[in-house]
């Protein structure tokens, strides 16, 4: 069965019907009582995998309609087999019409983006546009764009939904406690990635091998290494002022390393909320998909009966420069934020790709920052433009 929309590089596509040899510009699939209907973006990474666990467990509430994923394309079928997905798209970096035409399906209900990058900024423009709700487990859109969503969603029927687990856990204390200034401060947890537990002068010589052995969570490849230069936990604090509306003053970062705490408010009157659950992004993406309703989780909940120890201690910045790159970027506004991001993902490819020793990421990320001289952005093509730009001024500091 052909259902793969594939993208050239003129980003021109062609659309094949899943039921027979014609090219249809969209097909709809029937509405089904009581069931909301999903797309999901990057249906064959690990958040992908995550969430289709969830739909495979309450398919009685939920069903998938639109499918993309960035490689894998036996696996991208395979979904769409099980699952009864007419519509498929197999994207490329520069995949954005396929995804943006996924995004805006007539049949779909919410739009699940866990793609990596900032590939999928039009594609959450154009669900908001047409009125979708979006499930946001990927960063990069705001962080880079998210002066661009924020208007988007107030323009839009639709809402922005946060399915990280540490911004969902923060959804979730809010949810019936916030009032205008109850807001103390948001404190994101962090496992502390592969390397927690290490000197300064370990580092200077792991691999790449090493930084992905990520103690609890499986994740792609980018991502965990973020993690291990706690650059991830950076992007989430950016990510959480977007989705909040608090100062970056009122963000803090505490290293967690059992993962079971997946992040805590604190309110003004000192109290705090926390959201706790195993280390599986299951629990953020069926809350999500599910809501307002809660049911029946895929794995067991925490068990009270046994010992537990739950650890926490503040992140040491002179080991993980990431981190205070990341707040100073935070504080300053502007383009600084999208110029860490794109700093951040040529200099972790050229730790993993080229050699680039593991300390020397943070070093090219300020080396960029310091050197920014760009306005921020005010459309989608002059942002990707601008993050063009930024890449290949850091690509030229380079020198290993």
């Amino acid at each position: 069965m052909e259902n793969i929309c594939r993208i050239a590089e003129d980003k021109t596509y062609k659309k094949y019907s899943a039921t027979d040899e014609n090219i249809y510009p969209f097909r709809l699939m029937p509405k089904v009582d009581g069931r909301r209907r999903v797309v999901l973006l990057g249906a064959t990474g690990s958040v992908g995998s995550s969430t289709l666990e969830v739909i495979r467990k309450h398919g009685d509430k939920l069903q998938l309609v639109g499918i993309a994923g960035g490689s894998r394309e036996s696996e991208l079928n395979a979904v769409a087999d099980e699952f009864g997905v007419s519509e498929s798209v197999l994207f490329s970096r520069d995949g954005e019409p396929g995804l943006e035409y996924l995004a805006t399906l007539p049949e779909a209900d919410i739009v699940l983006v866990a793609t990596t990058g900032t590939a999928a900024l039009r594609a959450v423009l154009a669900a908001l546009e047409a009125g979708k709700d979006v499930a946001l487990a990927n960063k990069e859109t705001l962080v880079a764009g998210g002066h661009l969503v924020k208007a988007a969603e107030q323009k839009s029927a639709g809402r922005v939904f946060p399915v990280d687990s540490e911004h969902n856990a923060i959804f979730q204390c809010l949810e019936g406690n916030r009032t205008h200034g109850s807001i103390k401060r948001l404190l994101l947890t962090a496992s502390g990635g592969a390397f927690r537990d290490k000197t300064l002068e370990e580092l200077k010589n792991v691999t790449v091998d090493d930084a992905l052995l990520h103690p609890n969570w499986s994740m792609g490849p980018k991502i965990t290494v973020d993690c291990a230069t706690m650059a991830n936990k950076g992007l989430e604090m950016i990510e959480a002022c977007r989705l909040f509306d608090v100062e970056p003053s009122q963000i803090d970062v505490v290293v967690h390393p059992q993962s079971i705490v997946h992040s805590m408010v604190e309110f003004c009157d000192n109290s705090i909320i926390a959201q706790m659950s195993k280390p599986s992004m299951t629990f953020a993406i069926q809350h999500i998909l599910m809501y307002p309703e809660r049911k029946e989780g895929i794995h067991e909940s925490l068990d009270f009966s046994k010992m537990m120890n739950l650890e926490f201690r503040p992140p040491d910045e002179k080991l993980f420069p990431c981190l205070r790159l990341a707040r100073q970027s935070l504080e300053a506004g502007g383009i600084y934020p999208l110029s860490f991001n794109a700093a951040n993902e040529v200099a972790v490819d050229a730790f993993m790709h080229r050699g680039l020793p593991f300390l020397s990421i943070p070093a090219i990320i300020e080396e960029v920052l310091e050197n920014v001289h760009y306005s921020l952005p005010d459309t989608v093509d002059e942002l990707i433009d601008t993050e063009s730009r930024i890449q290949a001024d850091a690509l030229k500091r380079l020198t290993f």
